[in-house]
């Protein structure tokens, strides 16, 4: 409970420099806004799972502070339950010309109990164009963790796209009643062919996702009876708003 105070606490003070910035002060009536989905789609797995997958946030705000909703996960079609149904809401300010802040809090449901996680991390385009995000979490029981994501958008042609994605989950703390121990969690890496169409707002894509539990988390899913890797095909599309 303390825990969970400690990250309203910590949601409520990023509201309030958004509030009293002088970047929203100045520019408040400069408001911009938009929603994206970077993955929506449709995912067929190597033991014939049929699995729903999104990935994507909206946002409002100025060039100088944002706040936004980032929201991903997956739906198992065949047994009609969720895989995983993740929540961000965060504050993102720029720190410099590629990279910004973001500060905010996480909602992680349905698998085991929920939690709820405060969230500090940095997004933004490493040297060659990389598109990383690192993020920092501490959850509502005490427990730490950090996920790196990389992504990289190779132009084939102008419309023609090939983007390679990793991401790394790392708990410097075991939780075991949501399925996760310490170390290294697990690795999820994709490869996507897209091609944009109508101005760049639709872009349809097909490709193949490998995901990978590993360390203490991998050994959890065995004694659980869960699978521990898997390759998908997956065909879908990236929304635009």
């Amino acid at each position: 409970m303390k825990m969970r105070i400690l990250v309203v606490a910590w949601t409520a003070a990023f509201v309030s420099i958004f509030y009293t910035s002088p970047g929203w002060a100045q520019q408040k009536q400069l408001i911009i806004y938009g929603l994206q989905l970077e993955e929506f789609e449709y995912r067929r797995g190597d033991e014939a799972e049929d699995l729903l997958a999104w990935n994507g946030d909206a946002f409002i705000g100025t060039d100088e502070i944002k706040l936004r909703w980032l929201g991903e996960g997956e739906y198992d079609t065949n047994a009609k339950i969720f895989e995983g149904l993740e929540n961000r809401l965060v504050l993102q300010l720029p720190i410099s010309t590629f990279f910004d802040i973001k500060g905010g809090v996480r909602l992680d449901s349905p698998n085991g109990p929920d939690r709820w996680y405060g969230v500090l991390g940095v997004t933004g385009l490493a040297p060659q164009w990389f598109e990383v995000d690192v993020d920092f979490f501490v959850s509502e029981t005490g427990d730490t963790s950090t996920r790196l994501d990389v992504e990289y958008e190779l132009l084939i042609t102008n419309r023609l796209i090939l983007t390679p994605s990793a991401e790394i989950n790392v708990a410097f703390s075991g939780d075991p009643e949501i399925g996760v121990g310490s170390g290294v969690t697990d690795i999820d890496a994709g490869m996507r062919l897209s091609y944009d169409l109508i101005d760049r707002s639709l872009s349809p894509y097909f490709g193949v996702v490998y995901e990978r539990k590993l360390g203490q988390t991998e050994n959890i899913a065995l004694s659980e009876g869960e699978d521990i890797e898997g390759w998908r095909a997956v065909i879908g599309t990236k929304l635009m708003f």
